[in-house]
């Protein structure tokens, strides 16, 4: 006797349903998209038991004849395939003709089904894989399915399904996520009494999202049509991240994937603006000619293949850059402040109008003009000297002067060239400043509001876009040290900066290992100060340590461009005159992120004339 024997048709469909039937929320993913695909405009899932007692999806689709009820529930039938061709242009949801009898074979399965112009409804009702019965019956027009007791042929595969609270979760997150890909259907998900979603149709996704998370004012809308691509849809804001994985929801020709380029090229806008590590709150949608990508390369069609895969990354990469680019600056509310205990009602002086010992708030005490009282640009020798010689004045206006040309000659896109110049001009116009508050932050007054400026975060961010631009032309300035320094940096410091000897280089630091726990320093970038050098340095061999030497080249030049701009850059409590001021302003405007530090932190806030007029009942 041969030891090849062909399998009965019920244990296939056993098999195949192990492929596509996963879960109920599997379950519910296949019903519904069927749905979809039949012009549905009401969807309702309801559960028992977190779906292992009943699954019931219910539409009000075109639904089906009787011919066509009893072919459904047969293995590779289907209406959305016809010919091989077909296969290269997949323009439905589901295609496989694999769900229904998968799903049959391994529960207590009912189909009722009519379509407009008929009299009558078809009920099937299979259990196991097995046709108990085929009759007419009552029903609405579309298609109702009852799956019941999920898997009670299968013992082993059911005693691995979550608890009741847990699989109903899984189920409520997979119908939001259709949900949020057709805000024109109206969509209804229960649990036993609870229900778990409702959401009426609606015109627009800003409104879908809306239903489901409620207020968005943190997500920025995306719109790029490029190659023959459309991306839309919403992501994070920039200064909106934590410690918690934001959802992301990413789909292709409206159809739910995961693919690692989208996600990569999501990943890579995000580190463009900052080197913070984080799960943004995304969800894009991407239109593209269904003969470029590929549905069919994943059991559950959770996964697709694309033919230019770069062009795609480009793309995507390119209009969320965009998006970021043009995050508002966020908005401070007024709350009334308690009065201070014993005041009694006499007024006291205003602060900064008279000098502090500790941090003297400077007010301007005539009309600012637009631009600095100096004839021309601030010189950044005043500026170095005013900021506590923060900054190398040659090296700067050299580099600053390099840069201009080199954007414009390079073809490279960069965080800056790609978005443009914008942030500060976006919302209220040019901004002109009044004064600083204690020595650190800027104010300054536009058509919109008040804005307040975190000064040493603002020039952070002007010198990390400057450095980072300038890396597309070459390496950065670099100065030697009259006298060579001996730093020490302990043994696991001084194997992070060795490691990355390529990448310190091209920023302007000349180091190599002096013993076991120190470094020799010939040269440092020239925005560094001299006697900045071994914090810098410090700070770059924590950081560095905590980078897998396997990382990417782009990586390590971002967190040694970041360190280095924050050491170089003002500080808090360096006093600034009115010019300077207003030359950080103006740098900043030319940024393509004005919002955040390459850290993350924030830049400034605003508090808007909308505000101010409201607390002063002016509206």
């Amino acid at each position: 006797m041969g030891r090849i024997a062909r399998l009965s048709e019920h244990l296939a469909n056993q098999i195949a349903a192990g492929e596509v039937v996963e879960r109920p929320a599997s379950v519910v993913k296949e019903l519904v998209e069927n749905a979809l695909d039949a012009g549905a405009r009401r969807i309702v899932v309801h559960l028992e038991l977190g779906g292992k007692q009943l699954i019931r999806v219910e539409d009000d689709g075109h639904g089906m004849d009787a011919d066509d009820a009893r072919l459904a529930i047969e293995r590779h039938a289907t209406s959305k395939l016809r010919t091989a061709d077909d296969l290269a242009a997949i323009t439905t949801l589901g295609f496989r003709g694999e769900a229904l009898p998968s799903i049959a074979s391994v529960s207590h399965f009912t189909l009722r089904t009519r379509t407009a112009d008929a009299l009558a409804g078809t009920e099937i009702s299979v259990h196991g894989g097995v046709v108990i019965s085929a009759q007419d019956a009552a029903s609405s027009v579309g298609t109702v399915v009852d799956v019941a007791d999920l898997f009670y042929n299968l013992p082993a595969r059911r005693k691995f399904l979550k608890a009741d609270a847990a699989e109903a979760a899984q189920v409520s997150k997979m119908v939001t996520q259709l949900a949020l890909a057709n805000p024109q259907v109206g969509f209804s998900c229960t649990s036993g009494p609870r229900t778990l979603l409702q959401c009426p149709p609606v015109a627009s996704l800003r409104e879908r999202l809306y239903q489901i998370y409620r207020d968005r004012a943190d997500l920025v809308p995306v719109d790029k049509a490029a190659g023959g691509l459309h991306v839309t849809g919403f992501v994070a804001r920039l200064a909106e991240h934590g410690a918690l994985r934001g959802p992301q929801h990413v789909y292709v020709n409206r159809r739910l994937v995961r693919d690692r380029t989208i996600a990569h090229a999501m990943l890579d806008a995000y580190s463009s603006a900052s080197i913070k590590e984080r799960s943004p709150e995304v969800h894009l949608f991407i239109e593209m000619p269904p003969e470029q990508v590929d549905v069919n390369v994943h059991p559950t069609k959770a996964e697709v293949r694309f033919r230019e895969p770069s062009l795609v990354h480009e793309v995507v990469r390119r209009a969320v850059m965009e998006a970021l680019g043009r995050t508002g600056v966020p908005e401070l509310t007024l709350t009334p402040a308690p009065p201070a205990p014993g005041w009694g009602g006499k007024p006291t002086p205003l602060p900064g109008l008279v000098s502090s010992a500790v941090a003297p708030n400077r007010w301007a005490t005539t009309s600012v003009p637009r631009v600095a009282e100096d004839a021309g640009a601030p010189r950044v020798e005043d500026l170095r000297q005013a900021a506590g010689d923060r900054l190398a004045a040659a090296a700067l206006a050299a580099m600053v002067g390099t840069v201009g040309a080199a954007a414009s000659s390079d073809p490279t896109p960069t965080a800056s060239t790609a978005a443009g110049p914008l942030g500060l001009t976006s919302a209220g116009g040019p901004m002109t400043p009044l004064g600083q508050f204690r020595d650190t932050f800027i104010l300054a007054v536009d058509a919109d509001g008040i804005v307040i400026i975190d000064q040493h975060v603002a020039h952070e961010r002007v010198l990390f876009e400057r450095v980072m631009q300038r890396l597309t032309a070459g390496d950065l300035p670099s100065q030697r040290l009259l006298v060579p320094l001996v730093h020490e940096v302990g043994r696991s410091g001084v194997a992070a900066l060795a490691d990355r000897g390529d990448d310190l280089r091209r920023l302007g630091y000349d180091i190599e290992p002096f013993g076991d726990e120190a470094v020799h320093v010939r040269a440092v970038p020239a925005l560094l100060r001299t006697d900045e050098a071994a914090a810098a340095l410090d700070a770059l061999a924590d950081d560095l340590e905590a980078l897998d030497r396997g990382g990417k080249v782009h990586d390590a030049l971002g967190r040694i461009a970041a360190l280095t701009a924050c050491h170089a850059a003002v500080r808090a409590n360096d006093p600034l005159t009115l010019a300077q001021m207003q030359h950080i302003l103006e740098e900043l405007q030319e940024t393509a992120y004005s919002t955040i530090c390459p850290h993350g932190r924030p830049v400034m806030l605003r508090l808007t004339r909308r505000e101010i007029e409201s607390r002063f009942e002016r509206i």
